[in-house]
């Protein structure tokens, strides 16, 4: 094993960083697969990091106590305490975090047999605590470079697969009212290795995906970043393998007692994006947006 970590991340931030690191293999090797998943799980979750005990987030990683308190050696800290002082340190008197504080304590004290109004409840106080869970991670930088890139690229392909075929399919759409040439990464009848091999280098690519990862999303990504295009992720941690082909990635947590993925929080941040991609096209948008109007008037579409 390789040397401890000189001097240990004092922040989250530093934290977040350190994972999108080793994700990237920048040193190479520093973590092995399993304790690299680990780590960004952790820094995924700070609350629950933060508040949870050693054994109860072992449980919920599935890994023992002992590779908690060597991952924290390994990252320079003193013990697994040390450590998980960051995550506390981070979100104590935190106001963007209270209401995912507020949804985990109602979550634990929910009584086991749930009316059909607190399932409801219970689900739209997980998604609540999801949007925090993003809105913490979000750079102002970030944000504005890949809003710059949607709104200017010649071209934006997005995918996603399963539940992330409906996701790809509305930011495409959100994206195809302000500006021209945005649509689903798809060659009718080809397949995708056409499809990326008809755009251009600049062009962007957004891919989607979060645990279980599906491979040919992850593969997407790679194949497209060969080919010179600019691959944006929206995923849901740094272990993901959508992050090391990316560009920018973007990390939506999905916890949730719904029957399979949540996806709330992923389309409250496409609508957030969208929004700063508008923002971004200025008059360009509100064009489009006319254009689209007098055309459904034209062709006499009802509208919603």
């Amino acid at each position: 094993m390789q040397a401890r970590t000189p001097t240990p991340p004092k922040t989250l931030d530093e934290l977040r960083e350190l994972a999108l690191k080793f994700a990237r293999a920048e040193p190479a090797d520093a973590l092995g697969g399993k304790t690299q998943q680990v780590f960004a799980r952790l820094v995924d979750m700070p609350e629950q990091s933060a508040v949870r005990s050693i054994s109860e987030l072992a449980a919920l990683l599935g890994v023992n106590p002992s590779t908690l308190t060597r991952l924290a050696k390994r990252l320079g800290f003193e013990g697994f305490g040390e450590f998980q002082s960051v995550f506390r340190n981070a979100i104590a008197g935190e106001p963007r975090y209270f209401y995912s504080r507020q949804a985990d304590q109602l979550l634990h004290n929910a009584d086991a047999e749930a009316s059909e109004i607190e399932t409801m409840a219970r689900l739209g106080r997980e998604s609540i605590a999801n949007i925090e869970g993003f809105i913490g991670q979000l750079e102002a930088d970030k944000l504005a470079a890949v809003a710059g890139l949607l709104a200017k690229a010649k071209r934006v392909r997005v995918h996603g697969e399963r539940q992330f075929h409906g996701f790809a399919s509305f930011l495409a759409y959100g994206l195809g009212m302000l500006r021209s040439d945005a649509a689903l990464l798809d060659a009718p009848r080809l397949g995708l290795a056409e499809a990326i091999s008809q755009l251009e280098p600049g062009d962007v690519v957004v891919v989607a995906s979060c645990a279980p990862y599906t491979r040919s999303v992850a593969d997407v990504a790679k194949a497209a970043a060969r080919n010179g295009q600019r691959v944006i992720a929206i995923t849901d941690s740094r272990s993901s393998p959508l992050v090391a082909p990316a560009e920018h990635a973007f990390f939506i947590p999905h916890a949730s007692s719904f029957i399979s993925n949540s996806m709330g929080a992923y389309i409250v941040f496409s609508e957030g994006l969208l929004n700063l991609v508008a923002w971004q096209l200025g008059d360009a948008a509100l064009e489009a947006l006319q254009r689209r109007e007098d055309l459904i008037e034209a062709l006499g579409i009802e509208t919603p």
